[in-house]
């Protein structure tokens, strides 16, 4: 049994390809973008949160993510669930802000 190759890509276009999934399929789209830091990209692609498992994202890492989607005008916020707490990001006029699944 031989194992899948490795395959590497900017981070910029994953977010992209990402964006561009929730907003064709409308529906959530998960990347792990380090160790321990995941985001969730909104159905629609203009609104995503950022979360850790051990520990929170910081705005610096949010804000070059919405820069890399391209969103305009971005508002930050947080959001305490049961065991995580995420960092939201919304693009102003995109809807309601999204909540972890």
């Amino acid at each position: 049994m031989s194992a899948l190759p490795t395959v590497t890509v900017r981070i910029r276009d994953a977010l992209r390809h990402g964006q561009q999934r929730a907003a064709e399929l409308n529906r959530t789209q998960q990347l792990e973008l380090g160790e321990d830091l995941f985001i969730r990209i909104a159905p629609g692609g203009r609104q995503f949160l950022l979360f850790c498992l051990d520990g929170e994202p910081d705005r610096g890492t949010a804000e070059a993510v919405a820069a890399a989607l391209g969103l305009r005008d971005p508002q930050y916020g947080w959001h305490q669930g049961a065991t995580l707490r995420s960092l939201t990001v919304t693009e102003a006029g995109a809807g309601e802000a999204l909540q972890p699944e």
